[in-house]
């Protein structure tokens, strides 16, 4: 038998047929023990060192300030109670609460929010302090709870022409937050004259903030609703009552039943 080359078309049909066959490896010359082979474990190939990353120092943005209650611009009450007391009209309480420095709530405030209705009435509604929407406007009670306390009145047969609304704060907190003891006590002054000047025959507290303001208690408003007193400021004296603040009913409307009984006494009180 003549040993000879293949030439190439042989060989690849050769190759052909071996992976046709199922051949996967090829043999050499040289025994090769494969099980051998097997058992010698690779060694592991090294793994790069990872980069080392700096981590870069976050940047953080500055904290806003939160706003600080019963600012450095709080004065001492004695002198809104000097300037207060001297005002022989609400025009003239107005205006100098349109100059009055001594409140730091002023500061920071869109607009002074004096009053609105009848200074003529017979019924004066007082609230804690003024929202987002009153210190734009300039006049208490438009949002969402003055439109709840315009139903409320119009249910009893008021209306803004018949009632007299301030707040104990005529100027709005940022952030809505409550009013600080002394930010209430340098403006405590300009409301008791406030109610002195209208001298209403009686006088709802709305709120809970308002009614221990006023009352000088701190019975919770649930307990203190709907209770009668005589109340006197300066030199006028009237019948008080506190009921529900229109924005409590707006987040709980079942307590809507405990302020129309309210409301119903005030109407009583009003006809007496």
């Amino acid at each position: 038998m003549t040993n000879r080359q293949l030439n190439r078309e042989e060989i690849l049909a050769t190759l052909d047929w071996y992976v046709a066959a199922g051949v996967d490896i090829a043999v050499g010359e040289t025994p090769v023990d494969r099980f051998a082979q097997s058992a010698i474990k690779p060694a592991p190939a090294q793994r790069r060192a990872a980069p080392s990353i700096v981590p870069q120092a976050t940047q953080q943005r500055p904290t806003p300030p939160l706003p600080v209650a019963g600012g450095p611009a709080d004065v001492d009450p004695g002198e809104a109670r000097a300037m207060a007391s001297s005002a022989t009209s609400l025009e003239q309480l107005r205006g100098m609460l349109e100059t009055f420095d001594g409140c730091g709530l002023k500061l920071r405030a869109t607009n002074l929010v004096f009053a609105d209705g009848n200074p003529d009435a017979e019924i004066m509604l007082v609230g804690e302090a003024p929202g987002r929407e009153e210190d734009l406007q300039g006049k208490p009670f438009v949002g969402r709870s003055g439109q709840l306390l315009d139903r409320m009145l119009g249910a009893i047969g008021l209306d803004r022409t018949k009632v007299y609304i301030a707040n104990t704060v005529p100027w709005r907190p940022p952030g809505n937050r409550t009013p600080s003891p002394s930010e209430v006590a340098v403006c405590l002054p300009f409301l008791y004259r406030q109610i002195e000047l209208v001298a209403p025959k009686v006088l709802v507290a709305l709120g809970g903030a308002s009614a221990s303001t006023l009352f000088e208690t701190d019975t919770g408003i649930t307990r203190l609703r709907g209770q009668w007193r005589d109340l006197s400021v300066g030199s006028h004296s009237m019948r008080a009552v506190a009921t529900l603040h229109p924005a409590y009913l707006l987040r709980q409307p079942a307590a809507k039943r405990l302020a129309w009984t309210d409301l119903l006494s005030v109407k009583a009180a009003l006809e007496s």
